[in-house]
């Protein structure tokens, strides 16, 4: 049984569009070049293990390296990839608590260095664990100063780390327009390579592009590329869409991964003049057909999308009418015809010849795909197709 009928609502997962997807931005990294599937934030909402399980056994005849890394925010993140069975090498980008440092030990999970503090808990420890070294070339939230690389190697000598990969975090790559930004950064890196490298480290992982450098600026690539919206099929930025054809690499496709979907729980009729919702905010000018849907922002469904959100029902667009409520949202079912309880509803994806993205949806509410996707409720029952 699927989730309809089992589920008031759910999302689906479309694993021929994934494994597109990775496919069409190895392509763009070459042989040489290691991919890390961006799975922090439960998957950018599209579900953490879950899609780690498809890909984590995934092989390409495109590049060498066969097994992909996955990168995590955190410790929590990485410790439910590994009950989930997921054996892949994994970094954890954010901040690791002293405290569980010896879990990553004991599991296999890299983590982020990023200051001294950090740095001097890891060289008391008696059997470290693999760890990064990021480096702030120009983002300013975590890493090393170009001019603290130096100290830092220090520490790492002296106590003989050996750090398994140099990182940096681009801020601007989403635009190629305006590379000097971007480039200064990766100048920085560079720089910072340099100096491990003298100080005797050797075959260590060098890392910067996500999925803007990785499409935009492919001299970025170096060792590894970490991608992660582009991986759920959609672009960084309208700008990059844009700027991308105009950079004459091989075309690239993506494919939306996630379709989240729910049902229409009851259907009415109001007069002209009525008033829909909390705080009355939309009053309909005409005789109107409501349909009432069993989700609201407590799902994710932001309440922004008040009186401009729109739904698709039976192959056509129904607008929100009103606010968004904590667990229920009504649109304006008039002129659909034959709409009724149970009727399959679709809140991002596509029904008939009709779509509705999640990047449109954002434009809406003044924010990215990133925010909308990552703030689906994880809750919801997310199944592959």
């Amino acid at each position: 049984m699927t989730s309809r009928g089992k589920y008031r609502t759910w999302i689906e997962i479309n694993a021929a569009a994934l494994r597109h997807n990775i496919e069409q931005l190895r392509e763009l990294t070459g042989k040489k070049t290691r991919f890390m599937a961006m799975v922090k934030s439960n998957a950018y909402g599209h579900g953490l293990v879950q899609v780690a399980s498809q890909l984590a056994n995934h092989k390409s005849q495109i590049t060498n390296h066969k097994q992909i890394w996955f990168g995590v925010d955190s410790i929590v993140e990485a410790l439910r990839l590994r009950r989930g069975g997921i054996a892949n090498p994994i970094l954890v980008l954010g901040f690791t608590l002293p405290a569980r440092i010896g879990e990553a030990t004991r599991e296999n999970i890299s983590l982020t260095v990023s200051n001294f503090d950090a740095l001097n808990v890891i060289a008391k420890i008696k059997t470290p664990p693999r760890f990064h070294v990021k480096v702030d070339t120009g983002m300013h939230r975590q890493g090393f100063m170009p001019g603290e690389v130096p100290q830092a190697l220090k520490i790492i000598n002296k106590f003989n780390l050996k750090p398994q990969g140099v990182y940096t975090h681009f801020a601007v790559a989403k635009d190629v327009a305006y590379p000097t930004y971007t480039l200064d950064q990766f100048s920085k890196l560079k720089n910072a390579v340099k100096i491990f490298e003298k100080a005797g480290h050797k075959n260590f992982i060098k890392h910067a592009a996500a999925t803007g450098g990785t499409m935009l600026f492919p001299e970025t690539h170096l060792d590894m590329v970490r991608v992660g919206m582009g991986l759920y099929g959609y672009w960084p930025s309208q700008e990059s869409k844009t700027q991308y054809s105009l950079t004459g690499n091989i075309r690239l496709s993506l494919e939306p991964v996630l379709q989240w979907k729910t049902v229409v729980a009851e259907t009415k009729e109001m007069p002209a003049g009525s008033y829909v919702g909390y705080d009355l905010t939309e009053r309909v000018n005409r005789d109107t057909k409501t349909a009432v849907l069993p989700i609201g922002y407590w799902h994710g469904y932001d309440r922004g999308l008040s009186s401009v959100g729109e739904v698709l029902i039976r192959g056509k667009r129904a607008k929100v009418l009103g606010r968004v409520s904590m667990d229920i949202l009504v649109v304006d079912a008039t002129g659909i015809k034959g709409v009724k309880t149970g009727d399959e509803v679709v809140l991002i994806g596509k029904q008939g010849n009709e779509s509705v993205w999640a990047d449109e949806l954002s434009l809406k509410i003044g924010t990215t795909p990133y925010e909308f996707l990552t703030r689906i409720n994880p809750l919801i029952k997310r199944e592959f197709i």
